[in-house]
């Protein structure tokens, strides 16, 4: 028996911490399963919307939430897999459609992991997550753009969110003159000691506004949708780029083409789900290799198992800072 996370319909909906047994693991295609004990596990924003159910993200029942898990491989039919393996899991379909991570074991498509670099630990890890490495891609895609070439101001928005303050340390690593927009500015010594060199209200950015508007930034990684998105196209400068990887005030685009064909502005969609494993591996060197590690505890919380839940609630209605650290683990290592 181990413990997970089982959201269920049966016929209301039901979140909660239980023991199940090996049965109720996925079954995966013959040779590609790898049974992994997971170490920690993490909440994202589409964790949190799946436990509390205010989003349709769980397509299939019942469901072991978690999008994200590290641990160690402690069976395995897939050749590139082996006992003893460290590894790491994000997303593909993984918490929605495919039994996740926020549990003690989980089985997987050994095509979907990644060897945990050795500049981390399992809980460094998870404490990147989808949010740190969805960070990243929007960097990298950034600078495959060529935005970031040269200078001038960086937007980020949702900036103390996991996307957020990932986006700003890595970025004010890379040397990059950094705005943090959030609508917590109690949190701006924060956001500052992540490497922002201002913080702005995100009202500034989040109401209706005009087509086209001041030139404010050479990039923007943005992680809220809706009207923010749609300003920060607009305050672009020419040549610019905006890489967009969330919907945090929403999944609509209440804008015009302006921006787009009178200065040039690339919209950059990054999908973190279903990226290619070179991407992410990648995504995962870059990590090891430009976020500076000092960071991470000042950027995470960690919570057991037994309190994601909780956990979950306070992220959806935007309670939480920074990244938070599921423990799933039961035994602690020698």
């Amino acid at each position: 028996m181990f413990n997970a996370l089982v959201l269920d319909k049966n016929p209301d909906f039901n979140a909660a911490v239980k023991a199940v047994d090996d049965d109720f693991l996925p079954t995966v295609a013959e040779g590609l399963g790898v049974t992994v004990a997971i170490d920690y596990s993490t909440l994202n924003y589409k964790d949190a919307l799946a436990i509390t159910n205010t989003s349709p993200v769980v397509r299939s029942w019942p469901m072991v939430a978690g999008v994200d898990g590290a641990g160690t491989v402690i069976a395995s039919e897939h050749p590139h897999w082996q006992v003893g393996d460290q590894v790491v899991l994000n997303g593909f379909g993984v918490g929605e459609t495919h039994k996740g991570c926020l549990a003690e074991k989980a089985r997987l498509n050994g095509d979907w992991l990644v060897a945990l670099p050795e500049a981390f630990s399992t809980r460094q890890a998870m404490a990147i997550g989808t949010a740190g490495y969805t960070a990243m891609l929007c960097v990298m895609a950034l600078e495959r753009h060529g935005a970031l070439h040269g200078g001038g101001e960086v937007l980020v928005t949702g900036a103390t969110g996991g996307v957020g303050s990932i986006a700003v340390a890595l970025l004010a690593r890379l040397g990059h003159t950094v705005v943090a927009a959030t609508g917590k500015l109690a949190e701006a010594d924060y956001l500052l000691s992540l490497g922002a060199n201002r913080v702005i209200d995100r009202a500034e950015l989040s109401a209706p506004g005009k087509p086209l508007q001041k030139e404010r930034w050479v990039a923007v990684v943005d992680a809220v949708g809706s009207h923010t998105l749609v300003n920060a196209c607009a305050q672009t400068s020419y040549g610019g780029a905006v890489a967009a990887c969330g919907l945090a005030q929403g999944f609509d685009l209440p804008g015009t083409v302006m921006p787009f064909i009178l200065r040039g502005v690339a919209l950059l969609g990054v999908d973190s789900v279903m990226a290619s494993l070179a991407l992410r591996q990648q995504a995962w060197q870059r990590l090891a290799q430009d976020l500076d590690m000092g960071l991470l505890d000042q950027i995470t919380t960690e919570v057991p198992l037994a309190e994601a839940i909780e956990a979950a609630a306070r992220l959806r209605s935007g309670q939480v800072r920074g990244r938070v650290v599921v423990r799933t683990m039961t035994r602690w290592p020698s």
